[in-house]
């Protein structure tokens, strides 16, 4: 799948899930690219995620949709889905639609289909790349700048390179602190996933590929808050509730569970672009993980940006960029919106405001719930009539 335009130098710092799609896409059209991961291992620190239908359709358009589908699991998506009380009584069952698309995957695995690829000296490890702060297309990293036409940031939520650049908002504590693991064996889940709904607490259920189960749980607490025993933390707090979430914790060694508190942007940023430097990803709109969309908006930014680029050339290079945060600020403003207002609904603590939740998802018609997920999935490369409406100031490149 080539693009038409002149072959541009890219590099994209950061090899996370974003920023290897972005890296694949245009060096499958044909630009010169070189990704710049901080770590000395390209490996990625995780556990399992969930890819939708609009990932999937980003991922479709570069060409990376059935290399992905290859080493993820659609299992889900048969499975009774949906949110239940620590008891085990369902509150809701998401209808088949909304779920229909979903796919789960270990983040390894997702890695290396991405990492198979690129050619193989594209990603150097071990460098720290900084960029100018006007993002002027030079990246230094452990030595001379080094000159590209286009470099894209891809470098996380802590992003160095938003900070750099001046579009930095901070970061927001979303009251709560979350673990992740996946069990070194398969559990038994009697063909049910989604996540249970408890006080000020969550867990929540995934089936991967090969039985193994990925699972996470969040508890409000201050952040910073350091516990002793994350792997002994988990299983006290979840013990007494349903099978199967502490045959999960259990069936996960101690060593494998890993926890960070939540944050998202404090504000949206005013650009996703300063000069020739475009930031990606949570980078650009890190968001709670409350709707399972954070790497599916990251590969619907990189399917984007790679297709403005396709036959843009330098000339066109600046309308392209423009054009990219203009579109992807507009869509990923609404998603962390809401994700964040899930976030708040579903850690609720208090016995009225949580027994009030409870309440408004077991009367929510299941209509409401496929139209959500339907409107969340709706994403379609850019085209010339996508790009009609008038740029906004607010949407410029700075």
């Amino acid at each position: 799948m080539g693009g038409s335009g002149a072959a541009m130098r890219i590099a994209v710092i950061g090899a996370g899930v974003g920023g290897l799609v972005f890296a694949a896409g245009t060096q499958a059209d044909g630009h010169e690219v070189t990704v710049f991961e901080r770590r000395r291992s390209s490996d990625p620190a995780g556990a399992g995620l969930t890819l939708f239908g609009n990932a999937f359709a980003a991922l479709d358009i570069l060409g990376l949709g059935d290399a992905v589908r290859d080493v993820s699991s659609s299992t889900i998506a048969t499975m009774r889905a949906g949110q239940r009380t620590p008891s085990g009584a369902w509150l809701t069952t998401l209808p088949p639609s909304a779920v229909a698309s979903m796919r789960s995957i270990h983040r390894a695995q997702l890695h290396r289909a991405l990492i198979d690829q690129l050619a193989p000296t594209t990603v150097r490890t071990g460098r720290t790349a900084t960029v100018p702060s006007d993002g002027s297309p030079r990246v230094a990293a452990g030595g001379e700048f080094e000159e590209f036409d286009l470099v894209v940031a891809a470098d996380g939520i802590r992003s160095r390179t938003r900070t750099g650049l001046g579009l930095d908002t901070g970061l927001r504590y979303a009251g709560c602190t979350a673990w992740r693991g996946i069990t070194a064996e398969p559990v038994d889940i009697r063909e049910e996933a989604g996540e249970t709904w408890g006080r000020g607490r969550i867990f929540g259920v995934v089936p991967l590929r090969d039985g193994r189960i990925y699972w996470f749980a969040t508890a409000n607490a201050p952040a910073g808050t350091r516990f002793e025993d994350e792997h002994g933390t988990v299983l006290r707090l979840f013990e007494d509730w349903h099978d199967p979430i502490p045959a999960c914790v259990r069936a996960t060694p101690a060593g494998a569970v890993i926890r960070h508190d939540l944050h998202d942007l404090a504000e949206p940023l005013p650009s996703f672009v300063r000069g020739r430097t475009a930031l990606l990803g949570d980078a650009a709109h890190a968001m709670t993980p409350n709707l399972g969309q954070g790497a599916g908006q990251a590969i619907e930014d990189a399917a984007t940006l790679a297709v403005l680029l396709r036959g843009c050339g330098e000339g066109g290079l600046d309308t392209a960029l423009a054009d990219y945060s203009r579109l992807r600020r507009q869509r990923t403003r609404a998603i962390a919106r809401r994700s964040r207002m899930a976030g708040r609904v579903a850690q609720a603590e208090g016995r009225l405001s949580a027994s009030l939740r409870d309440a408004a998802l077991r009367l929510t018609p299941g209509a409401v719930l496929s139209g959500l997920s339907r409107r969340m999935q709706d994403w379609a490369a850019p085209t010339p009539s996508r790009l009609a409406p008038a740029h906004h100031p607010g949407d410029a490149v700075v």
